[in-house]
């Protein structure tokens, strides 16, 4: 989405707010954080099933369906001790849930969609001590850096597109800012808050996720035939729009947060 001249203090203003909230909670972590991510997953639901095509009705059944597995990554001391893996299989029931009740598999997808990413984040927000608060940090940041890095390296350089047909102000320029500007974030971070170096290694690599992710989104708009995924932010459209790169770039990055204590799990059954 081009910001134009006379709108551009508004998304300014707007972006601005929602990365203070966006760092607020990751600071308090806990129930802030999880009720932002999971009010966050529930829109992105509701704007899933309008670009899709899905009614109002249908659209609301499949927020519910998502809304019960991400109540169980609420903190304990609301529903109780839970298990990732209890969590992941709700959200695969959701999923077959709504397309068995509403025979649309595409709505069906945004359960997962919506769901997988912000379960991921839950996730790398819950690691112990400072850990979480570092790792939250990292995956939500080299988003926003690669979209910064991206959209000035594209002005400044121009240059063959991405993908015209879909972004036609992409550029293969701005996908090299954007992943130089991702890693030098993930850098400063490892230099000054001791980032692992396998995550910094990997930032690269998950600047292309989130830039996939974006050009993703722009699909599925153009698509529907929309200009943006909805209209709740002011200069910015719905929450999908500000949410795309984070979507395939918040799993990944879980995994690689729980690369050890996979291996460790790993190592200790074939010992």
């Amino acid at each position: 989405m081009t910001a134009s001249r006379s709108d551009l203090p508004i998304r300014t203003a707007t972006g601005l707010a929602l990365i203070a909230l966006a760092l607020t909670a990751v600071a308090l972590g806990g129930f802030a954080f999880w009720l932002l991510a999971a009010v966050a997953g529930v829109l992105m639901m509701g704007e899933w099933g309008a670009l899709n095509g899905a009614g109002p009705r249908a659209t609301r059944l499949a927020q519910f369906a998502l809304f019960v597995p991400l109540v169980t990554m609420a903190p304990a001391w609301i529903i109780g001790e839970t298990r990732n893996f209890f969590t992941l299989g709700l959200l695969a029931g959701a999923a077959f849930f709504t397309v068995i009740v509403t025979r649309q598999p595409r709505l069906a997808m945004g359960v997962l969609y919506a769901g997988v990413p912000v379960m991921a984040l839950i996730v790398i927000r819950r690691q112990p001590g400072d850990d979480g608060l570092l790792w939250t940090l990292w995956a939500l940041a080299l988003v926003w850096a690669t979209d910064i890095g991206a959209y000035f390296t594209g002005r400044a350089i121009g240059g063959p597109k991405l993908w015209p047909a879909v972004s036609p102000n992409k550029t293969w320029a701005g996908l090299i800012g954007g992943m130089a500007a991702a890693s030098l974030f993930a850098a400063v971070l490892h230099a000054v808050a001791g980032l692992p170096l396998r995550l910094v290694l990997a930032t690269p690599f998950l600047a292309v996720l989130a830039q996939g992710g974006d050009l993703y989104e722009s699909w599925l708009k153009r698509r529907a035939g929309a200009k943006d995924s909805g209209a709740l932010l002011p200069g910015h459209g719905g929450v999908m729009d500000r949410l795309d790169g984070v979507v395939p770039v918040a799993p990944v990055a879980a995994a690689l947060v729980a690369l050890p204590a996979i291996l460790e799990f790993l190592g200790g059954r074939t010992a």
